[in-house]
């Protein structure tokens, strides 16, 4: 009898053990990254006449993030954030890197898909990168096992409708190049199927996929399936079948019972580029869109879904942001970031997670064109330093781009819980948070530099 008391408590402990491990297996990760999406062109973010059920179901099924940003609207700078957890000044990216630059990602830092291989993450990316083009600045020498896309911006090729001085645009798998200016309609399908397959071929270990669509970014292309069939027009085909793309990698992890242990991202990299008119997206009640620090350039989609640890149809309005993705994703896969070198980003997977009482766990954010320190934002305040900035007039058509104007935006304090349009200064009535957000100003200055007053980062890299 002993020995099968013994033999039961060991079978007992043996099983337990076994679900304790099963429960605290690291999860997959889907990071979906939309390309000048607009805040509005969702159906779970308010629009009515593009279809979005796919990525409304996020929504509906996990957490919608109405305060997420990216602290640059702009490209490389965009995506430098999220990959690095850095502001982009302070790792030397600013703006949109262009074909042959000898600038990119430096073989120092330590990005996000390199945290995760070190835990173990088989690593994709099917998309734009634009950290870089050259050898070097290579996807696969900063963590990715494989690589499928174009190295920029779709727009960066002989066919632009305004400089004609780009060189012909590459599609490449890994580091060779598959043809030049491919056809960009087959773009979204082809990164969807190769997500798929991807999924398939790791199904049995923890993966990463990553895929940022060339999508809305013009020029735009729909498929012959999608074409036509919006009620938005060609934007709407593009964004449907953006749409549809993630239906199928949904109906993929579902298929291969992993859709539990699944953390799927879908977000934007900035806001929609105005000058673009009908074939740019919606920035709904936010002032301003791409190329500026006003919401409606950095204020971005984000919604998030897994099963079991984020509730289904929660939604938070906590300030968060892009830099904030690198920490949280590498702690839920069981790492930590070390101290050195800095990042910027902090763990928001209490916010994810929709917690009690879950706070941002950032002072403030801060807010850059380039080198210049535009805009800080802390909690619901957010001031703007005067700069200038360029306002559509009247937006293009035809993938041609419309006019705009340099304005200047002096020294204005905005209350973004109550005043999300940016459009009532009250600095007058709020001295003491000006002067709290200025401070807050002079203290990134002193780290990442500032062109608008002559200050120089004394922390860039």
């Amino acid at each position: 009898m002993k020995n099968i008391i013994l033999y039961s408590l060991a079978l007992l402990g043996f099983f337990s053990n076994n679900l304790l491990w099963s429960a605290e297996k690291p999860p997959n990760i889907v990071l979906i990254f939309a390309d000048d999406l607009g805040y509005a062109d969702l159906g779970c973010f308010g629009s009515t006449t593009i279809r979005t059920p796919n990525i409304d179901s996020l929504a509906r099924d996990g957490i919608k993030l109405t305060n997420f940003h990216v602290p640059q609207a702009v490209c490389s700078a965009s995506r430098t954030a999220l990959l690095s957890g850095c502001y982009p000044n302070r790792v030397g990216i600013l703006g949109a890197l262009g074909p042959n630059s000898k600038n990119g990602i430096k073989d120092t830092e330590n990005l996000l898909p390199e945290h995760l291989k070190k835990l173990g993450y088989s690593t994709a990316i099917f998309g734009k990168w634009h950290l870089g083009d050259s050898a070097q600045h290579s996807p696969l020498r900063h963590g990715f096992d494989t690589y499928f896309g174009l190295p920029y911006s779709n727009d960066m090729w002989p066919n632009h409708p305004t400089a004609k001085n780009f060189p012909p645009l590459p599609l490449r798998q890994d580091d060779k190049v598959l043809e030049l200016n491919p056809d960009q309609s087959k773009l979204t399908g082809w990164y969807t199927d190769r997500g798929v397959k991807f999924i398939e071929a790791n199904k049995d270990k923890p993966f990463f996929l990553y895929m940022p669509h060339s999508m809305p970014h013009v020029p735009i292309y729909a498929s012959e399936k999608f074409k036509g069939k919006s009620n938005q027009g060609l934007y709407g085909d593009v964004i449907e079948e953006i749409d549809a793309s993630v239906g199928t990698i949904l109906e993929t992890l579902k298929k291969h019972s992993l859709d539990k242990n699944t953390l799927v991202i879908f977000t934007s990299d900035n806001g929609p580029w105005l000058s673009y008119g009908h074939h740019a997206g919606s920035k709904g009640m936010l002032r301003e869109g791409k190329g500026t620090e006003f919401e409606g350039g950095v204020r971005v989609p984000f919604v998030a879904r897994w099963p079991g640890k984020i509730p289904a149809a929660t939604t938070s309005n906590e300030p968060t942001m892009t830099i904030d993705l690198l920490p949280t994703l590498v702690g839920y896969a069981g790492g930590v970031v070390k101290a050195e070198p800095k990042i910027d980003g902090k763990n928001i997977s209490a916010i994810i997670e929709a917690k009690p009482n879950a706070k941002s766990p950032q002072e403030a954010y801060y807010f850059y064109w380039g080198d210049a320190l535009h805009a800080v934002t802390s909690g619901k305040w957010k001031l703007h330093f005067p700069h200038p900035y360029l306002h559509i007039i009247v937006g293009g058509s035809d993938g041609k781009p419309g006019k705009g104007e340099t304005r200047k935006i002096e020294l204005s304090l905005f209350d973004l819980d109550a005043d999300i349009t940016e459009s009532k200064n009250v600095a007058d009535q709020n001295p003491d948070v000006v002067k709290k957000l200025q401070i807050l100003g002079d203290k990134i200055r002193e780290e990442l530099g500032d062109s608008l007053t002559g200050k120089k980062g004394s922390k860039l890299r």
